[in-house]
């Protein structure tokens, strides 16, 4: 494995000599990230965490760990539990992480208001799969299937997302 960086930018990423074609926020690359805003936010971001779906894949690094139908992520930044990974039942905001669809088969999870969340400042921004080519995220970044899957086996964690203006 590399210690090497994804680098992003509004017209693409790159990562270990590779260009890649991805999709960022509808509010684009914002300098000042706020909740709801839908941008991808400017900085250095590591890399903390991988999720992925067992029933739909195999653990692209022994590092990744499997998400099931009672796992949510707290998006409500009056909850105690904001931008945390939490469990059903639970009655605050939240977004499923097991869908129905394939957006989070495979998630990165990034350190961007993460573990310690303020709040207002913005939840999660993952890197995952794409809806469609260059569709945009709610401030995610999201590559095709293929893509994130050969970063995937290459990342180490720690390593940076760092987003360009």
């Amino acid at each position: 494995m590399s210690q090497t960086n994804l680098v992003v930018t509004r017209w693409g990423a790159r990562f270990m000599g590779r260009d890649f074609r991805c999709s960022i926020g509808k509010g684009g690359i914002s300098r000042h990230k706020r909740e709801g805003d839908g941008a991808t936010p400017v900085g250095s971001h590591r890399i903390v965490g991988m999720l992925y779906r067992p029933d739909r894949l195999q653990p692209p690094v022994p590092w990744a760990k499997p998400i099931g139908p009672m796992d949510l992520w707290s998006d409500d930044p009056a909850d105690p539990s904001y931008n945390q990974m939490v469990r059903e039942p639970y009655s605050a905001s939240h977004e499923r992480l097991h869908r129905a669809d394939p957006l989070y088969d495979l998630v990165f999870l990034t350190d961007w208001n993460y573990p310690v969340s303020v709040p207002g400042k913005g939840s999660a921004i993952f890197i995952h799969r794409w809806r469609k080519p260059r569709h945009p995220t709610e401030g995610c970044v999201a590559f095709s299937a293929e893509n994130l899957l050969w970063i995937a086996q290459r990342i180490d964690f720690g390593c940076r997302m760092i987003v360009k203006p």
